[in-house]
């Protein structure tokens, strides 16, 4: 069973490894994306969740400069960040 885990934990680093090189040689277009949806969606719902989609918005824009950047918040060791940053808690 631990031969199985390991395996499925060297899948998630390659997958993840895979994700942010995708990210980052497409960052232009996937921010491109988001901006044509958010003003989609705002158009569709005549600007009542303006606020809610510039939110959203901002936040995908975030995760993918994050994404390209290689700072998602994950260790890429499947763990998904677990480890607490050294200045927490600290002040």
């Amino acid at each position: 069973m631990s031969d199985f885990i390991d395996k499925a934990k060297d899948l998630a680093k390659d997958l993840t490894h895979k994700a942010r090189e995708a990210v980052t040689d497409h960052a232009d277009t996937i921010e491109g994306g988001i901006d044509k949806a958010a003003k989609f969606v705002d158009e569709k719902t005549k600007g009542k969740y303006a606020d809610k989609i510039e939110t959203v918005q901002a936040k995908a824009r975030e995760a993918v400069e994050k994404l390209a950047a290689g700072k998602e918040g994950g260790g890429g060791d499947g763990t998904g960040g677990a480890e607490p940053d050294a200045d927490e808690g600290a002040g």
